[in-house]
């Protein structure tokens, strides 16, 4: 069983961003894998290990990543993680999810026969949610995401999909399928000093982006300009004695904060 899992390559939460020229940032920062990508990971060494164990054979777990060189470090992380091997589609632009994703297919196309493709739900930077629906259209696969469960049965994927206020459907899609792994999915498998040492001598195919001779696409999306979050606090002092405190409180959960009702 072939399983494909699409991973970005993203800047650590935790840096400090600096925007340069209105739309791009600073990159000498810290780049990571995709946090929701571990959920996909996990869950596509799951499936394959219980696919070896029922003898099927050959089931082997794919990383895929369009990114800039250092994205390789990324894979590295992937393959700690479990994945047999990787594919770094070689770019040092940024790309949109409709560009992004015919990169994908063409790297996935050329490199085997799809069984299964993961993804993160979505990735931390962007936050767009669009590269897995724009590549299952473009396999003409079924697409579900934010996925909490995923059971793999006589061909098909039995997945929970989840949704606001904690609603979760069930639906049944063929395979192959694409798959996006949310956070309730499982818990990520960190590799151990063992893991990572092993994950150095894993192959990690590098190909150059102009080699994949993707046409043109008649739409694409731009960034025209980034600005930084700013959060405006107003502080104000609650006063009286602890009964009259405590019924502010509740007065502000209720009205402004509408947390409570």
């Amino acid at each position: 069983m072939q399983i494909y899992v699409c991973v970005k390559h993203v800047p650590d939460s935790a840096a400090s961003i600096t925007i340069i020229d209105d739309t791009g940032i600073d990159k000498n920062i810290t780049f990571l894998l995709n946090p929701f990508d571990e959920h996909a990971i996990t869950q596509a060494t799951k499936i394959r290990d219980s696919k070896t164990e029922e003898g099927i054979p050959n089931s082997e777990v794919i990383a895929v990543c369009l990114g800039p060189d250092d994205a390789q470090n990324t894979l590295q992380s992937a393959l700690a993680m479990g994945a047999d091997r990787g594919i770094l589609i070689q770019t040092s632009e940024n790309h949109d999810s409709i560009f992004t994703a015919k990169a994908l297919k063409a790297a996935i196309d050329q490199d085997g026969t799809v069984d299964l493709i993961l993804t993160g739900k979505e990735s931390i930077d962007t936050e767009g949610m669009q590269t897995m629906f724009r590549l299952g259209a473009l396999f003409d696969f079924s697409v579900a995401n934010s996925i909490v469960k995923l059971e793999i049965e006589d061909g098909h994927a039995i997945v929970d999909h989840e949704l606001s206020g904690g609603i979760v459907n069930t639906y049944q899609m063929s395979l192959p399928c694409v798959i996006g792994a949310g956070k309730g999915l499982n818990t990520p498998k960190y590799p151990t000093f063992p893991d990572i040492v092993k994950a150095r001598k894993k192959i990690i195919k590098k190909i150059a982006l102009a080699d994949l001779n993707i046409e043109d696409s008649s739409a694409s999306m731009t960034i025209v300009k980034l600005e930084p979050l700013q959060q405006k606090r107003n502080p104000v002092e609650i006063k009286g004695d602890a009964g009259q405190i405590a019924e502010q409180i509740v007065q502000i959960l209720k009205q402004e904060a509408k947390v409570i009702s």
